[in-house]
């Protein structure tokens, strides 16, 4: 169930939406589709599962935490549930935090997230248990999976942040257009909230992205991108 957040203040403004293709969501204000136009949910396997050598690292069972810039549309959080519910992970029990300075409305992830039947079952979880006006910090256990998803500026929330993260999905829009979401000041927060050994993955590999990623202390090393997509980065913390 949904858990209210006692310290929430009135929810931040939606970003202006469009869609795009029928079901495709595009932002007004960064001026940048959610995910990948090829196939998002392709997307995030091969990026942020593949990239953080995952499903392969629940198989030791135990908690694992997985941290989100932009929660968007949730579509990186249903693939990676329907793949967790896949790897049937003994005795263990994931936890996935996003930060996601605009909230969507449920109406609008159910539309976005209807494009792929492989994740129905979870579009519909997510769907009757997201909040009516979203803000503050939203938790909703499912059960074997806990989403928490910290509503405004991830630079702001990351710092206090209880948790510290097994493995991140460095999801903002596009660099180019989102610059303060891939800052030298927000990778080395999330480098400092990543326990020894844990990793990233993102579809970014701009040249001022991968600066700040090794800046702040990650061992970074390209990959092949997405879909023809040249290059994508992803690293340890050593």
């Amino acid at each position: 169930m949904t858990e209210p957040d006692i310290r929430q203040g009135p929810p931040p403004a939606q970003q202006g939406l469009e869609w795009h293709a029928g079901d495709m969501p595009y932002s007004v204000e960064f001026g940048d589709h959610f995910y990948c136009r090829t196939d998002g949910r392709l997307e995030c396997g091969h990026v942020f599962l593949s990239g953080n050598r995952l499903p392969a690292r629940w198989s030791t069972g135990g908690a694992f935490t997985i941290g989100e810039l932009g929660f968007g549309t949730g579509l990186n959080f249903c693939e990676t549930w329907r793949q967790w519910k896949q790897a049937r992970v003994s005795d263990g029990r994931l936890h996935f935090v996003s930060f996601e300075r605009f909230p969507m409305r449920a109406g609008d992830i159910d539309r976005a997230l209807s494009h792929w039947p492989e994740i129905d079952a979870e579009r519909r979880a997510l769907v009757a248990h997201w909040p009516h006006a979203p803000a503050g910090r939203i938790g909703i256990d499912f059960n074997e999976v806990r989403l928490t998803v910290v509503c405004g500026t991830a630079l702001d929330r990351l710092p206090a942040s209880p948790e510290v993260f097994d493995a991140w999905y460095l999801d903002g829009f596009a660099p180019s257009r989102n610059p303060d979401m891939w800052s030298q000041d927000l990778m080395q927060a999330v480098f400092d909230k990543t326990v020894e050994g844990g990793t990233f993955a993102t579809y970014a590999a701009a040249g001022f992205v991968r600066r700040n990623l090794a800046a702040a202390g990650f061992a970074v090393e390209r990959l092949p991108g997405f879909a023809g997509k040249r290059e994508m980065l992803r690293g340890d913390k050593a």
